[in-house]
């Protein structure tokens, strides 16, 4: 199991780092909307991975057949290693190549609010929402937490989906054998 695990998690895991690596610097270009839907939809393709690992497993490792028990543990293992590549490729753009996302994004937010003609109360309660979500993002550990949080359900509800799709039950014995033998009596 470590094998397919390690490999399709890595896999995904990359695809996701990928495309954040290539997209999130042009989030000011794209829109912070538009960056959104397209981390989501990498999400959605990358976990399909979770779905390959699954039948690889059963198909290579587990002669044909898997309880969804066993596809659903080897589906979330294959989640979690791409959540944490995920978070570790965050870590690295965030906190190396752009430490003034949070400031870009807390701009595009309370902008969003303005806009929206809301009273200036409610635009001060989202400055500082803004302020203390920046100070959190500063500390790695928490930013890492909120970056986990962010793929995994993702890869759960794919996980789910796809463990209940491919399991397969072992053959049970054929009912004559399954039966005790009866005298014929004539």
């Amino acid at each position: 199991m470590k094998k397919t695990v390690v490999t399709f998690g890595l896999i995904g895991g990359a695809i996701m780092a990928a495309m954040m690596f290539a997209t999130l610097p042009f989030v000011d270009k794209i829109g912070f909307d538009k960056g959104e839907i397209v981390g989501y939809t990498t999400m959605i393709l990358a976990f399909m991975l979770v779905f390959f690992g699954i039948r690889s497993y059963r198909e290579n490792v587990s002669g044909g057949r898997i309880s969804f028990g066993r596809a659903f543990a080897v589906g979330i293992l294959i989640t979690l290693v791409a959540c944490v590549c995920y978070v570790v490729a965050w870590e690295i753009l965030y906190f190396k190549f752009m430490p003034d996302f949070v400031d870009k994004y807390a701009s595009y937010a309370v902008e969003k609010v303005r806009a929206s003609g809301a009273s200036q109360q409610i635009i001060d309660a989202k400055l500082q929402e803004m302020k203390s979500f920046k100070a959190m993002y500063d500390n790695p550990f928490i930013n890492a937490a909120i970056t986990f949080v962010e793929p995994f359900p993702v890869g759960l509800i794919v996980t789910l989906i796809s463990a209940a799709i491919l399991r397969k039950k072992p053959l049970a014995a054929s009912s004559d054998e399954s039966q005790p033998a009866q005298l014929q009596v004539q």
